[in-house]
């Protein structure tokens, strides 16, 4: 495994880097500096939002919701029109009208089976032919002209649209406010056979509302065109008369006559604005009301979360900081100590160990060996071969030696193509043996490169160390070894005098 590629060395962790900074007074000025900052941000926030929270509820929130509910209730509707549209192009419902409408009993199931597999409140067939209205319950009735209930019958009749959507009460359901949706049928030859579909409760769309006043929070209801507030479930499906109440009864004429816009009023202390459309399919105005202290008191306490919130991600990213200081601080120092190429130590580890190792023998006097290995031949390679082949020649004698040390001793690449290693507790001819070793074992490996194989030496010089003496002193007598190895004939060990 290449020395490049390997995990820190563990010798590393026993060393202690020099203190460049304070990271804990670094993470209290980060600290007030991010909290003041997030503070004086949602300070100046509010007030500004103050002003255009007021214009955003006029131009866009109001409107908007008003929108979006409009849009949310003729979504709503699509999938019943597809139905009474399936209804009245089936060719069981023409045939059956075609052929004399002879058997109830199949209508009534074929209603039953649209009402109940598609969740409807009713459903429905009025004949033109014979007049009959036809439920899932059977002939509820036959229609006539003269009846005003019968009235929206003959309107669809003589329509020129292929359905409608129009709120009645439900003749077949104890007079329920529903909204029905009425198409007309027509045989394969175009002519008009009459009228079938569905009819929806109008606790739907009141569902709806309740849905939207409560992510709003915003006072939303329907009102008639009489300008009486709708109340679902009521059989007439009328509620108070708007014009009654105080404040905004001025202002519902100009409503029911403009169809749409925005208009304010006060009301009990209080400025209210108001958003109205027009929903046609419905024949009803859509209200949307925002009490303006209740909005400007939201924002209030918007000011308050946002401050919580900006001092707990204050204190969050703090301590992330801080663990990320603590995580990596390790690394930096191994980067600041390790050899990139080899992996071994570097010098600057070198000088913090030695003085550690120094107090060690001062305190416990044992013998120490210093082995200068230095690669035979180390430029002809590069020449020959190239300095991505003398890096991997590197690597590879790095990891020999370190492979061949004890756990206790040290591996330093000391520049270029010469380590230094440290025996701890090592005689001299000890160490002889285990630099005989090493160099044999760094002989007998060659280096395997794409298409070839470098046989590599190396020599070695060996000093002994005491704590009376510089390192340096020692370095040096290990060194002169070394050259003496040279001068040798290389690939061999001499021990210094």
């Amino acid at each position: 495994m290449p020395a490049g590629s390997r995990a820190a060395c563990p010798r590393i962790a026993a060393m202690q880097a020099p203190v460049v900074f304070s990271h804990r007074r670094f993470l209290f000025i980060l600290w007030a500096l991010m909290a003041l900052g997030f503070c004086a941000t949602s300070l100046i926030g509010y007030h500004v939002s103050k002003q255009a929270i007021r214009d955003a509820i006029v131009g866009q929130d109001l409107p908007l919701t008003s929108s979006n509910i409009y849009s949310e209730i003729q979504k709503d509707l699509i999938r019943p029109v597809l139905i009474a549209m399936t209804m009245a192009h089936d060719t069981f419902v023409r045939d059956w009208v075609l052929q004399g409408e002879r058997d109830v009993d199949e209508m009534t199931r074929y209603l039953r089976e649209v009402r109940q597999r598609h969740g409807a409140f009713s459903s429905f067939f009025v004949s033109d032919r014979s007049q009959r209205y036809y439920t899932g319950e059977g002939i509820l009735k036959r229609v006539s002209s003269f009846e005003p209930r019968d009235a929206w019958y003959y309107r669809v009749s003589g329509m020129s649209d292929d359905y409608e959507i129009n709120v009645d009460p439900d003749l077949a359901n104890r007079d329920l406010l529903t909204i029905f949706i009425n198409y007309r049928v027509f045989d394969y030859d175009g002519n008009y056979l009459g009228a079938t579909g569905i009819g929806l409760t109008v606790d739907a769309v009141r569902r709806l509302l309740d849905q939207y006043q409560e992510r709003f929070s915003r006072k939303i209801y329907f009102v008639n065109t009489r300008g009486e507030t709708v109340e679902f479930g009521n059989q007439k499906g009328q509620g108070a008369d708007l014009r009654t109440r105080p404040g905004i009864g001025a202002l519902v004429p100009d409503i029911l006559a403009a169809k749409q816009g925005s208009w304010q009023y006060q009301a009990e202390g209080d400025n209210h604005i108001l958003h109205v459309n027009y929903l046609p399919e419905l024949k009803w105005y859509l209200f949307v009301e925002q009490n303006e202290s209740v909005a400007l008191a939201g924002i209030r306490q918007t000011l308050y979360t946002n401050l919580a919130i900006s001092l707990a991600v204050t204190l969050v990213v703090v301590l992330l900081i801080h663990f990320a200081f603590r995580r990596y601080q390790g690394r930096i120092e191994e980067m600041a100590s390790t050899d990139k190429l080899t992996g071994l130590l570097n010098r600057h580890a070198f000088t913090i160990l030695i003085d550690k190792l120094i107090s060690e023998l001062r305190r416990e006097p044992r013998p120490v060996a210093l082995l200068m290995a230095d690669v035979d031949h180390f430029k002809s390679i590069n020449d020959r071969h190239g300095h991505l082949a003398g890096d991997t020649v590197l690597e590879h004698v790095a990891t020999t030696l370190e492979n061949g040390l004890r756990a206790s001793d040290l591996a330093v690449r000391w520049g270029g193509e010469e380590f230094l290693l440290v025996l701890k507790g090592c005689e001299p001819e000890e160490a002889r043996r285990i630099a005989e070793n090493l160099r044999a074992a760094v002989a007998g490996n060659p280096v395997s490169l794409p298409g070839k194989s470098i046989a590599v030496t190396i020599s070695v010089g060996i000093a002994s160390f005491g704590p009376d003496e510089p390192p340096s002193q020692a370095i040096d007598r290990a060194d002169a070894a070394l050259y003496k190895a040279k001068h040798g004939g290389r690939n061999r060990v001499e021990l210094a005098g």
